[in-house]
């Protein structure tokens, strides 16, 4: 960014903020100014973000906290709403993929996976939207989508992040009289925890590349040193959660005459592991 943002006053909430990109935008918006309440299931990773935002004298407070249990991102938005007395940013951060093809996937996978990414979302628009009229905010709903949108056989983790498109293109449309704007941001390939449910030979290959020689069961938290070790020895394929911050960043520090609808973050090349 060549202008520094600028958010002082505002409050912002980013759920799925325990790791990867929710943590990098929790900490980046923190950085900037906002007042930020951060969601996520990992608490003592969320006290780490906390204390890295308080310590550059920003404001950061913490909620653990599952997005699929209905009424969580409502408790979530109510308290940052009754702590700071308004709602400016939204970032429906959290998501889920299980990679597995059709025939090799379950039921059970795919509701998480709907669950997680569309329906936390849809109540994290609507619940945000609420907030923001009622305290009159020029506010920002910005929603994690992926690169995977864009495809049109891109499984059923795809079909959700279709939706997601669809959903904010849907939400933009319907606050066309509002002083709200919704923002897509879509990533490429990330070196993030969200690999931890990939297929295990590309999870090993990945890890392998980081020049790390240890195993990560099916599911199971990836260590950052492995992820930032895998990111700097992959960084044509391998964009970083930072890259996603500084794009939610820009979108939000705009002028109100101003909205960034779409922004696609990638890396140079291709992952092809």
């Amino acid at each position: 960014m060549t202008t520094p943002a600028d958010l002082k006053g505002r409050t912002a909430v980013v759920t799925g903020a325990s790791s990867g990109i929710g943590r990098a935008i929790a900490e980046a918006l923190g950085a900037a100014g906002a007042h930020v309440f951060l969601s996520g299931r990992t608490e003592s990773a969320l006290r780490e973000s906390v204390a890295r935002i308080v310590a550059t004298d920003g404001k950061a407070e913490l909620r653990v906290g599952n997005v699929r249990e209905t009424g969580e991102i409502q408790a979530l938005i109510d308290h940052a709403v009754a702590q700071t007395g308004r709602l400016d940013i939204m970032v429906n951060n959290a998501g889920l993929s299980h990679p597995e093809a059709i025939m090799d996937g379950t039921p059970k996978k795919w509701k998480d996976m709907f669950e997680t990414n569309v329906l936390a979302l849809l109540e994290g628009c609507q619940a945000s939207v609420k907030a923001m009229r009622a305290c009159g905010a020029t506010g920002h709903v910005v929603n994690i989508s992926s690169v995977a949108a864009q495809r049109p056989d891109s499984g059923v983790y795809g079909s959700t992040k279709h939706a997601v498109n669809a959903i904010s293109n849907t939400l933009r449309k319907e606050l066309a009289d509002d002083p709200i704007q919704v923002v897509t941001i879509m990533p490429g390939a990330i070196a993030t925890n969200f690999a931890r449910n990939f297929d295990t030979d590309v999870l090993t290959g990945l890890i392998g590349m980081s020049g790390f020689d240890i195993k990560v069961g099916d599911g199971e938290r990836i260590p950052d040193e492995v992820l930032e070790a895998a990111q700097t020895a992959l960084s044509e394929v391998l964009a970083t959660p930072e890259d996603v911050a500084d794009a939610v960043l820009y979108a939000v520090s705009q002028p109100a005459r101003v909205h960034i609808s779409e922004i696609v973050v990638r890396p140079n090349k291709d992952l092809d592991l």
